[in-house]
C-alpha cells in the first residue's frame, strides 16, 4: 500500500499497518474529530483521529522506527471516544485519559489481536506497555511523535505554519538513544511557539472553550439520563450526535441549539465570564544534542525560557470566556 501524507512525504507501508488501517477500530477515527466539539462551532477546525493516528505512525516510520513501533503509533488511539476529550470535561476527568483507561478492553474486543497474531505480533507484548515505546511518547518537556504530530498538523492545517516551516523543523529532528531530540536551538524554539499557538491560541480559544462547554453539558446530562450509554461513545461524533437530537430531552435540546458557527464569544476576565476552562499543563521545552550531550532550550535562550514560563502562565490561569450572541 502506498500512502502520501501531506507533512512527511510519501511512504510504502508493510501488509500488518495495511491490514490494521482498514479494520474497523482505526477506520472509525475517520468520523472522530480530534477537535472535540470545535467542528461544531468552526467547521474549519477539522481534524480527525485517523489523520493524525496514520501521522504519527508515519513520522515514527520516517526517523526509523520499528514496524512494531509503528503499529503501537498507529494504534494509541483507538480508544478515543466520540468528540475526544470532550469526554473527559464530562466526567470531570482533569487527568484527561479517559481514553486510556479504556484502551486495554477496546482492544481486546476488537480484531486487532487476531490481525496481529496473523503477522506474529503478540498484543500484550506490543500494546500494553507503551512506554517502551520511546518514539512514540516520552514525558513532557520532551519532543515525542504523537506530541510533534498532533502540533504540526493541527496549526499547518489551520493555516497558523507553512509546510516550508514544518520540513525545516523535521529536517533538524533527529534520535539520539531511541528518543527525539533536536540538533538546533531554532527548531527548538520555533516548536516551543508552535506548541503555545496549539494549546494556548487553539485549545484556549474562546470559542473553542465555549464548544467544549456545551458539549460536555450534553454528555452528562444524556449519560446520567442514561440517554446515551458509555458504548455508545464508541461509535463515532455523527452516530452519537444523531442520539442526542433524536432526544426530547430539553435541557440537551437548548444545549444543541447553540452550537453553531455564528456564536460570538471572546475573551473574558476573572471578574467578568460565562465560562470558563481549565486543562491540563502542557508544556515542551526540547532538549537539544550537540553531539556530546543534550541540554533542553530554555538553559540555552532566554527567548526559549520566555516562550516556556508565558505558556505555563495562560495554562495555569485558563480561559475565561465571556458570551455575547448565541442566536
Amino acid at each position: 500500500m502506498h500512502i502520501a501524507d501531506p507533512l512527511y512525504g510519501e511512504f510504502q507501508l508493510d501488509n500488518v499497518l495495511v491490514e490494521l488501517i482498514q479494520s474497523q477500530p482505526v477506520q472509525r477515527l475517520k468520523k472522530i474529530h480530534q477537535g472535540g466539539a470545535s467542528y461544531l462551532v468552526n467547521p474549519d477546525w477539522e481534524v480527525t483521529r485517523y489523520e493524525h493516528s496514520v501521522g504519527v505512525m508515519l513520522l515514527i516510520k520516517k526517523v526509523g522506527g520499528s514496524i512494531a513501533e509503528q503499529i503501537v503509533g498507529l494504534l494509541h488511539d483507538i480508544s478515543h471516544t466520540a468528540f475526544s476529550h470532550v469526554i473527559d470535561f464530562a466526567l470531570d476527568n482533569q487527568h484527561e485519559d479517559y481514553h486510556e483507561q479504556i484502551y486495554q478492553h477496546v482492544v481486546l474486543e476488537s480484531e486487532i489481536p487476531s490481525i496481529l497474531a496473523k503477522y506474529a505480533y503478540d498484543s500484550d507484548d506490543i500494546l500494553f506497555n507503551q512506554k517502551k515505546w520511546t518514539l512514540l511518547e516520552q514525558s513532557a518537556p520532551e519532543l515525542c511523535a504523537d506530541r510533534i504530530d498532533y502540533t504540526i498538523r493541527d496549526m499547518h492545517r489551520y493555516g497558523h505554519i507553512s509546510i516550508k516551516e514544518v520540513q525545516t523543523f523535521l529536517d533538524h529532528l533527529i534520535v539520539v538513544n531511541g528518543r527525539l531530540y533536536l540538533d538546533q536551538l531554532d527548531a527548538a524554539t520555533w516548536f516551543m511557539e508552535t506548541y503555545h499557538k496549539e494549546v494556548i491560541d487553539f485549545f484556549l480559544d474562546p470559542l473553542n472553550v465555549y464548544g467544549y462547554d456545551r458539549l460536555a453539558r450534553v454528555l452528562k446530562i444524556a449519560l446520567t439520563e442514561k440517554i446515551i450509554h458509555f458504548n455508545d461513545l464508541l461509535t463515532d461524533d455523527n452516530t452519537v450526535m444523531t442520539k442526542l437530537k433524536d432526544s426530547q430531552q430539553p435541557q440537551i435540546q437548548s444545549y444543541l441549539s447553540q452550537l453553531h458557527s455564528d456564536v460570538i464569544v471572546q475573551a473574558g476576565h476573572q471578574c467578568d465570564y460565562d465560562v470558563y476552562r481549565k486543562s491540563k499543563i502542557r508544556l515542551v521545552d526540547p532538549s537539544i544534542w550537540d553531539g556530546y550531550q543534550l541540554v533542553s532550550a530554555s538553559q540555552l535562550s532566554e527567548h526559549a525560557k520566555a516562550v516556556k514560563e508565558t505558556t505555563y502562565q495562560k495554562a495555569q490561569t485558563g480561559a475565561y470566556v465571556k458570551i455575547f450572541s448565541v442566536k
